[in-house]
């Protein structure tokens, strides 16, 4: 009978380990799978990762290749892109819950700050990862979300050596570009039992968002709206041109033109 136990206790040891060989051997598909799919979920954008490189022995790992591009009612194109991030996970926290990410270190990101109509695109993307976190935070799952499975913890997260490119295409095709402020979060999820994916979403954008006003107030924007100033007046000489003699019409196509204009 005890000859049966060991043998039991081996095979299920045997098992685990495989499994969490499996596991640890799978790590870098696994990110960068959930990356995209969370991120895009939650960002309510089309978010892709080129590639992961994970130590599951040491912890060290980079994230390469990271789009995410701007949400709809929006220019084509990325809102934020990053070429690298670094990070170092507490591998002994791999297959626990909290997962414990030590740090996380991303150089040159560089975002499109895109003036719309009645709002900007990091603010469009802040509100749908907010939604994200509070369907996960109520369990309906309206984002895609759940409240359930592994949580992570992140100790510190730095932006460094960032840029931020201020464009509102309804205007004018200038752009103006400004540095982004330094941003350190630390201790993400450790007041709790760590974080959902949603939560650490929300708290992420809601710094990079604040920074990259920060760095958009700090352009010249009057020179971005001289610059819509000369298209209106180029565009209002060519409807002149093209109507000319045609009487009153041109006189009230013109100040239609103005109002939309101003």
């Amino acid at each position: 009978m005890k000859k049966i136990l060991i043998i039991g206790v081996i095979l299920i040891v045997a098992v685990v380990g495989v499994g969490a060989y499996v596991l640890l051997s799978s790590i870098d598909s696994v990110v960068k799978a959930a990356v995209e799919e969370i991120g895009s979920d939650a960002t309510g954008t089309k978010v892709s990762l080129n590639e992961v490189e994970i130590s599951p022995i040491s912890g060290f790992g980079a994230l390469r290749g990271f789009r995410m591009t701007n949400p709809q009612g929006f220019a084509e194109g990325d809102a934020f892109k990053f070429d690298e991030v670094s990070l170092t996970i507490d591998v002994w926290t791999i297959l626990s819950d909290p997962v414990v990410i030590k740090g996380i270190v991303i150089a040159r990101p560089e975002i499109t700050y895109g003036i719309g109509k009645n709002s900007t695109n990091v603010d469009e993307i802040q509100k749908n990862v907010d939604d994200y976190a509070g369907a996960e935070e109520s369990g309906s799952g309206g984002g895609g979300g759940s409240s359930e499975g592994p949580k992570i913890i992140i100790e510190h997260l730095y932006f460094r050596d960032g840029s931020v490119t201020v464009s509102a295409p309804v205007m004018t095709d200038e752009t103006l570009s400004a540095p982004l402020p330094e941003i350190h979060l630390t201790d993400i999820g450790k007041d709790g039992n760590g974080a959902t994916p949603g939560e650490v979403a929300s708290q992420v954008m809601a710094a990079i968002v604040a920074s990259a006003k920060q760095a958009a107030q700090s352009v010249d924007v009057d020179a971005l709206m001289k610059g819509a100033g000369e298209m209106a007046d180029e565009a209002q000489k060519q409807l002149e041109k093209a109507t000319e003699g045609s009487g009153g019409a041109v006189d009230e196509a013109t100040e239609s033109l103005k109002k939309l204009l101003e």
